[in-house]
């Protein structure tokens, strides 16, 4: 099965549509795998045309393609432990937008994320992990000081650091840096090429939930 998708012909609300709808048929174990036979190989030996850049984390469990139902040619994909930023982070996806024209990027987090887990460790201890992971965990902690300005915490009840709310944080606060990091992005948002959302992935029924909009994408996220 092939998919005739080009970014060039489609908006925003279409291409957040086609993942959309692609979450529902992996959730209800209807998955088409589409884009993934003989012709679709060698239609896109001469060119790709993504329609979703979608910038998560590495790990196993949430691979992009299998979890939104998507092919070969369909999703460009960046990865890092925690969907932690640095500048060829942004320079490939500012590549998926500005040349290969994708209308749609999507901040992909999920629960029970190490990276998010060891921050929230850190935070608690003062303890560092070792080696260049707490490269990937200090990147996460400025998120820390973005809840603070913004009047939201990331405490539970038991006055301890929760890492669900620490996790939905950082996925919004992720979506803020792109666009004021990225001026080329912040102007395909702002001209109605191009959305940023920011997606919340659980791992038990595989389902999404949508958390930071920039754009029109035809949906609100959840508060």
């Amino acid at each position: 099965m092939t998919t005739e998708r080009d970014p060039r012909t489609l908006t925003p609300r279409d291409a957040w549509k086609a993942l959309r709808d692609g979450n529902q048929r992996f959730v209800s174990d209807a998955a088409q795998h589409p884009s993934q036979d003989a012709a679709r190989r060698a239609e896109l030996s001469a060119a790709q045309h993504p329609f979703a850049v979608v910038f998560g984390c590495s790990d196993s469990r949430v691979a992009a393609e299998i979890i939104f139902d998507q092919g070969l040619g369909d999703a460009f994909v960046v990865r890092t432990a925690g969907h932690v930023l640095d500048t060829t982070v942004i320079g490939s996806i500012e590549y998926g937008v500005q040349l290969l024209g994708t209308p749609l990027v999507v901040v992909l987090g999920h629960e029970s994320c190490g990276a998010i887990a060891a921050a929230a460790h850190t935070l608690e201890t003062g303890e560092q992990p070792p080696g260049f992971v707490r490269a990937v965990v200090d990147r996460v902690i400025p998120t820390i000081v973005n809840i603070t300005s913004t009047g939201r915490g990331v405490r539970g009840v038991d006055g301890q650091v929760d890492p669900d709310l620490l996790r939905r944080e950082h996925v919004r606060h992720t979506v803020s840096m792109l666009l004021s990091y990225s001026a080329g992005l912040s102007a395909a948002v702002a001209a109605g090429r191009c959305a940023v959302v920011g997606v919340e992935y659980t791992l038990s029924d595989g389902r999404m939930t949508l958390v930071e909009v920039a754009g029109d994408v035809g949906e609100d996220p959840v508060v």
